[in-house]
């Protein structure tokens, strides 16, 4: 990958936002017994309870691991063609003119300050933002050692081996080939504790409900009268209007998780395009 001067490099959010549904079950605590319950059927519950409180606290919580076939893009590409830069007088060091924006800056080196600037040279390559860890990087069909690299800023893998990444990839070839490679990285936030007491309330309703069983979430029915006693209950459409489901363990984690009742995370969509190709 190119030399990227850290002025010139964006910031790519969209791309990976995209995932549709948790990508493997929430981990799960169980508030009931199970010990005679079917395998099947408690698989089924606590998937059953991932997807609803996956989508009911904004669809922001599971990893994903997905595989990502980087392409190249020069940083010079908005510059001056070399033999323009010149040395700016007083700066010690050399000017590089650079379209940034819509407007021209003169980039040196020399008089560098802040955390963004460096004047050395490094090999990065900016993903989509923000990646939770990188699993492995393969170059040639060979994993490279863990050492090799580092995630900056959850969105920068940087090569510190003092090699620079590939040039070229063959995207006609699987990644385990000579002239390819690719990076497999892990997308999303780890559940938090709560979320696995959480799951296991709703999916033992959900197992009671499988098998035929009375459950505690709420029906339909909102009032009852017998014998001259009338007994009103919540109106369970109020519930589930505001993305609640009438469950202590269940309703407390959506509060605290998702206050607002988001459906989604937001994003924010790059004008410039996606930089690599993710491998479906």
């Amino acid at each position: 990958m190119p030399v990227i001067n850290p002025i010139t490099t964006p910031t790519p959010i969209s791309g990976l936002n995209d995932i549709t549904g948790p990508c493997a079950d929430w981990p799960v605590k169980w508030p009931c017994d199970i010990t005679c319950v079917s395998p099947t059927v408690t698989g089924a519950a606590v998937t059953m309870a991932t997807e609803t409180l996956w989508a009911l606290t904004g669809r922001q919580f599971g990893l994903c691991e997905i595989k990502i076939r980087p392409c190249r893009r020069e940083c010079e590409d908005s510059y001056w063609p070399m033999g323009w830069s010149d040395v700016l007088p007083g700066s010690g060091g050399f000017v590089q003119p650079a379209l940034i924006g819509g407007q021209w800056y003169n980039l040196t080196c020399g008089n560098c300050a802040g955390n963004n600037c460096s004047c050395t040279s490094i090999s990065e390559v900016a993903l989509v933002a923000p990646v939770y860890s990188i699993v492995e990087v393969k170059i040639d069909g060979t994993p490279l050692v863990t050492g090799s690299y580092r995630l900056d800023d959850s969105r920068l893998l940087v090569r510190t081996d003092g090699s620079d990444w590939p040039r070229c990839n063959d995207l006609n070839e699987n990644d385990t080939e000579v002239g390819t490679w690719s990076i497999t990285a892990q997308y999303g936030q780890l559940v938090p504790e709560g979320g696995a007491w959480a799951v296991g309330e709703l999916a033992c309703q959900f197992i009671r409900a499988i098998n035929g069983e009375d459950c505690t979430l709420p029906q339909t029915v909102q009032s009852l009268a017998r014998q001259g006693v009338t007994i009103s209950f919540p109106n369970p459409q109020e519930w589930y209007k505001q993305g609640l489901t009438g469950l202590y363990l269940v309703d407390m984690f959506i509060r605290t998780w998702n206050p607002h009742g988001l459906t989604q995370r937001s994003r924010v969509m790059s004008v410039d395009g996606a930089l690599s190709r993710r491998v479906m």
